[in-house]
């Protein structure tokens, strides 16, 4: 064992000393963050401008804060944009990490002094919990590599802005600068399909042992790895043993990934955002991710089925820490140490586990099927295609889903667009049987499903096969390859499939 290593698991046995003492009291952990996000921002406009000197508990926080997205925050943005101080929390940001928004073009998410601290630090404590758990830390001693977006930021009235995974390179700990990869200039190229290409070859002898990424971006990287080396990527990089992810579901890649790798390998889950780093996975034995209460973020939840209901006049219920409930769809709504204010950040989760409390990632509160009343969520999708290619050798590249309302001849249907591994046996011998087996595992996630098929309002699903990179290739036509872009699992109309046919 190295000295890299040793002192490795001794920092690790500390942080998971630390985290179980928050962990071990939720609602009074969230309490104080409530207290002193208010205590912190009460001098801002917007704490002027909802009365925060008068905040004293968490009702009074959601009578007096309503829930925003972006676009109802954005005249706040604007003007802590346009270079002014104190406006959602107090001085400037010192970052603003740059995303695409749907009706209000790109959107400017704040980091401050003290939210990106908690950035970097979920990160390296989502390894530490697993270094403590498993005694695995001898992969410090190799390689690292992050697939993620250029560090070059621009500035816009003195505030540099980038992508965060771009910010967050800047804030690498020195002690792993030596084993980082890619190299700056590497990582500084735009263009991903040249940068894939150069990480490639930048990285192909070294003794890479843990690589990081969406997987569907990392899929690529492995697919020109085999390219090039003619053999699994674990033979490549013999002592590459973790993967690390977040922004998707890993499950409908796994057979893929093992079958490009040669083997299993473990893998840790993260669920960050530019609006801040929310969960990791804490346990390789636990289902889910353990919500960071204690990070300098306020949760509220809303159940997904209350989200669009007003029954007093003060919008839908929000629920607090210790009001969840197993196995629910909630929307998650934030506070932040860098000015978010009951921001609805678009995502749905459901609790695994409430002690300590861990969730998943169930979808998006837009990205969702209810062409026909049955509110079908990405979860649900996601769990039908696992159900149906376990124990078959099918191996899925990529898929989206989306309501057939007109179709040319019989009743209506929800049409799945699959690109299969089509190396080796990937692709289903029967496309009709895998349909089939498709919707019946559909059927047993949502009820609602269900009804709709016994009762012929819908007929079974569709499969249409996407020819081989197709989703690449729709990426790149609307500008979105690579980086942290990913594919919706679930949309309610057809604008993403229609594109999708003419690849």
């Amino acid at each position: 064992m190295s000295i890299k290593s040793f002192a490795a698991k001794l920092f690790a046995h500390k942080i998971y000393q630390k985290t179980q003492k928050w962990a071990a009291e939720p609602v009074a952990t969230q309490q104080k963050v409530l207290q002193q996000l208010i205590a912190q921002a009460s001098t801002t406009q917007f704490g002027k401008d909802h009365h925060f000197e008068s905040i004293k508990t968490e009702k009074d926080f959601a009578k007096q804060v309503p829930i925003r997205d972006y676009e109802a925050l954005k005249p706040y943005v604007d003007r802590v944009v346009q270079g002014e101080a104190d406006i959602l929390w107090k001085g400037k940001p010192l970052y603003f990490a740059k995303t695409s928004g749907t009706t209000s073009g790109a959107k400017y998410i704040p980091l401050t002094k003290e939210s990106m601290p908690y950035h970097i630090e979920a990160a390296r404590n989502a390894i530490l919990h697993y270094i403590h758990e498993t005694g695995n830390a001898d992969f410090v001693d190799g390689k690292m590599i992050f697939l993620q977006g250029s560090p070059i930021l621009e500035e816009k009235n003195g505030i540099k802005l980038g992508r965060l995974s771009g910010i967050v390179a800047h804030f690498v700990p020195k002690y792993l600068q030596k084993n980082r990869m890619p190299s700056w200039e590497t990582n500084c190229i735009e263009d991903w399909e040249t940068k894939v290409n150069a990480i490639v070859e930048e990285t192909f002898h070294e003794n890479m042992a843990v690589i990081s990424g969406i997987p569907s971006w990392v899929q690529m990287y492995f697919e020109k790895l085999h390219q090039k080396g003619g053999k699994p990527v674990g033979e490549i990089f013999k002592n590459f043993n973790l993967f690390i992810y977040g922004g998707v579901n890993y499950e409908p890649y796994r057979a893929k990934f093992e079958n490009l790798i040669g083997r299993k390998v473990d893998s840790i889950e993260l669920f960050p955002a530019s609006e801040g780093f929310f969960a990791y996975q804490d346990s390789q034995k636990e289902k889910g991710m353990l919500l960071l209460l204690n990070s300098g973020i306020f949760y509220e939840f809303i159940k997904s089925d209350e989200f669009y209901t007003d029954p007093d006049g003060s919008g839908p219920r929000r629920y607090t820490i210790g009001e969840v409930e197993l196995s629910l769809n909630y929307v998650l709504i934030i506070s932040t140490n860098a000015g978010l204010w009951g921001y609805n950040i678009g995502d749905t989760v459901q609790f695994t586990s409430l002690k300590p409390y861990r969730v998943i990632v169930s979808g998006r509160i837009k990205h969702y099927i209810s062409a026909f009343g049955e509110h079908v969520i990405g979860k649900e999708v996601e769990s039908a295609l696992q159900e149906a290619i376990t124990g078959t050798s099918i191996r899925i590249n990529e898929f989206t889903v989306a309501p057939q309302i007109t179709p040319a001849e019989g009743l209506p249907y929800h049409e799945w667009f699959i690109e299969f591994d089509s190396e080796g046996s990937g692709e289903p011998e029967n496309l009709e049987n895998f349909a089939e087996a498709l919707d019946n595992a559909m059927r047993k996630q949502n009820m609602y499903y269900d009804d709709l098929i016994v009762g012929k309002v819908l007929q079974k699903v569709v499969v249409t096969k996407v020819v081989k990179n197709g989703f690449q290739e729709y990426m790149k036509s609307i500008g979105k390859l690579g980086g942290q872009n990913k594919i919706p699992r679930l949309s309610n109309d057809r604008k993403i499939v229609d594109l999708l046919k003419r690849e």
